[in-house]
């Protein structure tokens, strides 16, 4: 399964040298300084995160492909009701893809009050998103619908739980910007913002995709 942007942020992050906190006015990716290491373009964090979603992508698109042929092999796929709490965890993403954009624009502006204001709002939203996604579980099992019940909800689990598996990395890497010492960082705290806000805004899309197609295919 294709990693999270957790670990593309570590893998690029290897080394010590200088950064801020909330740097005014861009970020200095790639001059480092006092890291004794060659310097590293800026627009290779941007390659490196652009990879790991083209292997998300290509993964999540092999899962679709197995749904519909699935659904069209037998009579044996069974429709079931989905739990209604599944359009409450959707607003609930798509609201932190807009607290995730506040936080970045205080970033810009240099306002770490207001950045971790929303940074942490956008966490919690993700957390609440994930509780949801357990509570429909909760509901479905209650109705009798569980990973085996038919290849309908069995599709509904996997992929449900896969882009929970991948958020859950997101959230991480929310933790991560929030709380890493950047004093000596090869990366500035702004750039890793970027990168998983970029990451974050992928996973709400990729699943309004996969909501609609469980939604219209089920």
């Amino acid at each position: 399964m294709p990693g999270t942007v957790t670990d593309d942020i570590e893998i690029i992050d290897a080394g010590h040298g200088g950064g801020t906190d909330v740097p005014a006015g861009g970020d200095g990716d790639g001059d480092g300084s006092g890291s004794g290491l060659p310097a590293i373009p800026r627009r290779a964090y941007y390659t490196a995160i652009q990879l790991a979603l083209a292997g998300i992508v290509m993964f999540f698109m092999a899962l679709t492909s197995s749904f519909l042929v699935r659904k069209g092999l037998g009579d044996d796929w069974v429709a079931f009701a989905l739990p209604r709490i599944l359009w409450v965890n959707t607003l609930v993403l798509l609201a932190s893809s807009l607290t995730i954009q506040l936080a970045r624009q205080h970033m810009r502006l240099a306002e770490a009050e207001g950045f971790r204001r929303w940074w942490s709002i956008t966490t919690m939203l993700g957390l609440l998103f994930l509780a949801g996604q357990f509570a429909a579980w909760r509901q479905l099992a209650a109705q009798g619908v569980f990973l085996v019940t038919n290849p309908s909800s069995s599709f509904f689990y996997v992929l449900t739980a896969l882009h929970g598996l991948h958020l859950l990395g997101g959230i991480i890497a929310l933790f991560y910007v929030a709380y890493r010492p950047w004093q000596r960082s090869r990366i500035t705290q702004a750039t890793a913002a970027d990168l998983v806000s970029i990451y974050w805004h992928f996973m709400d899309g990729l699943w309004v995709f996969l909501f609609a197609l469980i939604y219209l295919g089920r």
